[in-house]
């Protein structure tokens, strides 16, 4: 007789209930050190779990492990809400010297007028924070937090038009088809929540224009990078993702039993044609039956204190608002996802700016600042990146009849203002300054290059060591232009 065979005949019945528990105890202890054993997985990380990222990542000390991007799409006008001069006053009505214009590009929307009169801001400011920053009554909120952010005035883009510069700014080019900045970040840095993605996108819209800018699933793709590098967008319906929810019909136990098998085919088809998207196929099917119960779980606000919907205001309680949308960053961020990106439409106010401009700072103002605050209270904000802004100004001439209650400010580029919170950057400081038409950059100049060399850098890599083989070339988020890191910000 064989006798392993003959070994086990052989045992008592109380070897094999020491055998049984010493197993259950080995199963348990791997499913916390290495849970993708459990589902067939490898170690490479091909596996549908928390993902590890590259193993060279990252370069050093990182002072953020998430961002939280609040993206203004449309472009928020800099000159009425953070670059204020007193003198701007005086200036109102002056025509905007032609040395000062330069030959710099304007849109269709106003190259053919014949005046460009200088508007100063419509609503009043204040100095804010110990260092006396100035911000617009506009954002009362936000005035409130001057010592906790850091806002820079000389941001710059080549982009004149909404849909190149969205592109430019979160995906390091004007042209499509490049990986955007989360899924960069996921690529990199990989997951540390095997139950939900590392990047995740929410979409507002906002009271001023409506509806605002389109937004594409682009801005948010993985590019050139493996799929399952895309990020996520959450809806605020009933199924805040699309064809998440098991057919009628089909119970959860059904859905495992089908995926296990079409895993199985799927692997088989890998070792064949070796195409790494394969393994990215099944690591989507794996994270989508996660988020059957994940997603339900981070969506339900019912958990919050009365005192969470005070500081963010009772408008997040309404789903897919702005307000709503930066609640959930805040419980995505306690969860471990590293790269959270809300979109707020409605900022392109070439009309009616004296109306629509109050409204959209309404939707945005006491969120945004309530977020920072949640998240310093919690601890979170330290190792939390915030950042808060658009892909361009506006100019400081009216576009139309200055005074016309229809008039407006035309896109700008050459400079703009946004701001940063936490995760390695100053609290209560401001960088950079523009002339004293708010058209020009006098010093501190960032280009958005530059911003996102330095977002990289909190995260702790070195833009120009990171790379994807595409084509013969070494694609980074940055492009091949030489780009900068905003040391004087760093904290």
């Amino acid at each position: 007789m064989d006798p392993f065979i003959d070994f086990h005949r052989k045992l008592t019945r109380r070897s094999v209930f020491g055998e049984i528990a010493r197993g259950l105890g080995g199963a348990a202890l791997g499913s916390m050190l290495l849970p993708q054993f459990l589902r067939g997985g490898e170690l490479d990380g091909s596996s549908a779990s928390a993902s590890p990222g590259l193993g060279y990542l990252p370069h050093f000390a990182p002072k953020a492990k998430r961002v939280i991007y609040l993206f203004q799409s449309g472009g928020p006008s800099h000159v009425d809400l953070f670059d204020y001069k007193p003198a701007m006053r005086k200036l109102h009505g002056v025509e905007l010297p032609d040395s000062v214009r330069g030959n710099q590009r304007v849109t269709g929307m106003t190259e053919n007028q014949s005046s460009y009169p200088f508007v100063a801001p419509f609503w009043g400011f204040k100095q804010c924070g110990k260092h006396g920053t100035w911000i617009s009554d506009l954002l009362p909120y936000t005035q409130k937090v001057a010592d906790e952010i850091t806002i820079l005035r000389g941001l710059n883009t080549e982009a004149i038009n909404h849909d190149p510069a969205v592109t430019f700014i979160n995906t390091g080019s004007q042209q499509m088809g490049h990986a955007s900045m989360g899924s960069w970040l996921s690529y990199g840095l990989g997951n540390d929540n095997e139950d939900l993605p590392a990047y995740m996108v929410l979409l507002s819209q906002g009271s001023g224009k409506n509806p605002g800018q389109p937004l594409f699933s682009r801005l948010w793709g993985n590019g050139y990078l493996p799929s399952n590098y895309q990020g996520v967008k959450l809806g605020s319906g009933v199924d805040p993702v699309y064809f998440l929810k098991n057919p009628p019909g089909v119970d959860r136990m059904q859905r495992r039993k089908a995926l296990d098998r079409l895993e199985a085919l799927n692997r088989v088809h890998a070792d064949e044609v070796g195409d790494p998207e394969i393994h990215a196929r099944i690591d989507a099917y794996e994270m989508a039956y996660r988020m059957q119960t994940s997603v339900p779980e981070l969506m339900d606000l019912s958990d919050e204190p009365e005192s969470t919907f005070e500081l963010y205001g009772n408008e997040a309680r309404r789903p897919g608002s702005f307000a709503a949308n930066c609640l959930l960053s805040r419980r995505m961020a306690e969860k471990g996802v590293r790269f959270i990106q809300l979109f707020h439409r409605g900022w392109d106010q070439h009309k009616k700016i004296s109306t629509q401009l109050p409204k959209q700072c309404r939707d945005v103002d006491q969120a945004s600042a309530g977020l920072i605050l949640d998240l310093k209270q919690r601890g979170l904000l330290d190792d939390t990146l915030v950042i808060w802004g658009g892909e361009f100004g506006r100019t400081a001439y009216s576009q139309g009849k200055l005074g016309a209650a229809s008039a407006g400010r035309d896109h700008h580029g050459r400079c703009f203002s946004i701001w940063m919170a936490g995760g390695g950057i100053k609290a209560g400081y401001d960088y950079g300054q523009t002339d004293e038409w708010a058209y020009n950059i006098v010093e501190g100049g960032v280009h958005i290059r530059d911003l996102n060399a330095t977002i990289l850098r909190c995260m702790g890599i070195d833009h120009e060591r990171f790379t994807f083989k595409f084509r013969g070339l070494n694609q980074r988020l940055t492009g091949v232009e030489k780009s900068y890191v905003i040391e004087d910000i760093l904290g």
